[in-house]
């Protein structure tokens, strides 16, 4: 009689899916006797170096910077771009510099709208699409959440 092989464990590779999204991960693979499974994410983030920060607490709105609007975090909109990963999250590219985008701005698909870090490794998150900012939902240097709405492009 011919050995039958058990099916794929489907609850496996969703807890594995689950673990990449709960942790930031890219991707994850787990041996298990003649077992090998890998799970991945497409569309990793972009990584980037920033400037180091200082050990003492940066404020980042300057006189000379316009005042950026900032609303509930927790509002959605089907044009809010969401965070892609767990961090905190800045509107400009160095202490006391021009944020990314302000309100009215328009803004490129693929245009960096603002950073997020994360293990100390500063992530470029680039507008998924051309438009206009019309909000701002999240304040510079506040932690963020993954799948929360960072700014509303229309």
């Amino acid at each position: 009689m011919a050995d039958k092989k058990p099916g794929i464990d489907q609850t496996l590779i969703r807890d594995l899916a689950n673990i990449l999204n709960e942790t930031d991960l890219t991707e994850i693979e787990v041996e298990q006797d003649d077992l090998r499974i890998r799970v991945s994410r497409a569309g990793t983030p972009q990584y980037v170096s920033a400037p180091v920060p200082s050990a003492a607490p940066v404020q980042f709105a300057t006189a000379a910077s316009a005042p950026v609007a900032v609303s509930d975090a927790g509002k959605a909109s089907k044009n809010a771009v969401s965070s892609p990963m767990v961090g905190t999250v800045y509107l400009s590219p160095a202490p006391g510099s021009r944020p990314f985008v302000e309100v009215g701005a328009a803004v490129k698909e693929g245009q960096t709208i603002l950073i997020i870090e994360a293990m100390k490794t500063m992530n470029q998150i680039p507008a998924p699409r051309s438009g206009k900012v019309t909000e701002i939902l999240v304040e510079d240097g506040a932690p963020v959440e993954y799948g929360e709405a960072l700014i509303v492009i229309e």
